[in-house]
């Protein structure tokens, strides 16, 4: 019999703030707010997404748009991180960095500084609720200026004493190159944030190059097609720099046909550090435990290897040095349990 994934502990390092909203609580703060959902993100949720051309990354960033409209006031950011910090535990994972990216609500919350307080004050309050590490992530979005992002990149700075942990870059590879950002990326770095720009999603090993050679990332959000070149992975390897592969994302946006078409295996096998994601639960269906269970039932993980998956995560994470030795003997206390 094997181990039970829910009891491993791990760390979530690759889960969006507004994509971590439950499917019911969408619905309920629609419905209370007045707001009408499409029958995507209603009866027929989770919707069927392809990002691969311009036309399908546009629905899903539609969507993820309405879905953010639903979130109207402080309250609803509360319960957004409280419900997203109990998912959390209940899957066995025991840290969570979580994107965000003010700007899309600062217009609603007071401005870019006191939307970015009012979340860092409710994952403090959702982890302490849930019983597990909550940090934070400021993203900046590829598709706005790239001094939006340095603004973004001193906001993350100034915060770094209430949460925030890194600096991201997401949104649509093909619409903003790496390079645009990399004075944002510098002072982040500078101030001793991790580096943590999304790569090799849909473009291929060279939107990965990239992040690592221009941006100086610490972690690489997706860069599955970092699996393209041997070279890459070696590289990768290396100099530890962890991918954060999202299998069902993947298949969702269709980066990959089919979760057996995601190279986890192969990244892995190379000696990729990895540290599996759910990336946009609201979006994709499924949350952290069945990536988990993907690797374990399509790419035939043994339970050593799941182990191994989970120590890579909290080796990845910024959580504090006691909290990863505690995870750490956490996970070998759950390989040592009978099977």
């Amino acid at each position: 019999m094997a181990r039970p994934l829910r009891a491993l502990p791990k760390a979530h390092l690759h889960l969006h703030f507004t994509g971590s909203m439950r499917h019911t609580t969408l619905v309920e703060l629609a419905r209370g707010h007045g707001l009408h959902l499409p029958d995507a993100l209603v009866q027929d949720w989770p919707p069927k997404l392809r990002a691969t051309d311009e036309r399908g990354w546009f629905r899903f960033q539609r969507l993820y748009d309405i879905a953010r409209s639903v979130l109207q006031r402080e309250d609803d950011v509360y319960r957004l991180l409280r419900e997203a910090a109990e998912d959390e535990a209940a899957e066995g994972s025991r840290w969570l960095e979580i994107q965000v990216d003010p700007s899309g609500y600062a217009h609603r919350f007071g401005g870019l500084t006191r939307t970015l307080e009012l979340m860092l004050d409710a994952a403090r309050k959702a982890a302490g609720h849930a019983g597990i590490g909550v940090a934070v992530v400021v993203a900046a979005n590829r598709t706005r200026h790239p001094l939006d992002a340095k603004t973004l990149a001193r906001l993350a700075t100034h915060h770094m004493d209430q949460g925030v942990v890194g600096f991201g870059l997401s949104n649509d590879e093909r619409r903003g190159r790496a390079r645009d950002f990399d004075g944002a990326f510098r002072l982040a770095k500078r101030a001793g944030l991790l580096s943590l720009p999304h790569g090799g999603e849909l473009l291929g090993a060279g939107s990965v190059i990239e992040c690592v050679d221009l941006l100086g990332a610490d972690r690489v959000g997706h860069g599955v097609r970092a699996a393209e070149s041997e070279r890459l992975m070696e590289r990768l390897a290396e100099r530890g720099i962890t991918c954060e592969v999202c299998p069902s994302s993947n298949v969702g946006l269709g980066v990959a046909e089919r979760a057996e078409d995601v190279p986890l295996r192969r990244l892995f096998d190379a000696g990729v550090p990895i540290a599996l994601g759910a990336d946009d639960p609201l979006l994709f269906g499924s949350r952290l435990l069945r990536q988990y269970e993907l690797a374990r039932e399509v790419y035939g993980f043994a339970d050593a290897e799941l182990a191994e998956l989970a120590r890579q995560s909290i080796r990845a994470s910024a959580a504090p040095e006691h909290v990863r030795r505690d995870l750490l003997a956490d996970i070998d206390a759950w390989l040592a349990s009978p099977a």
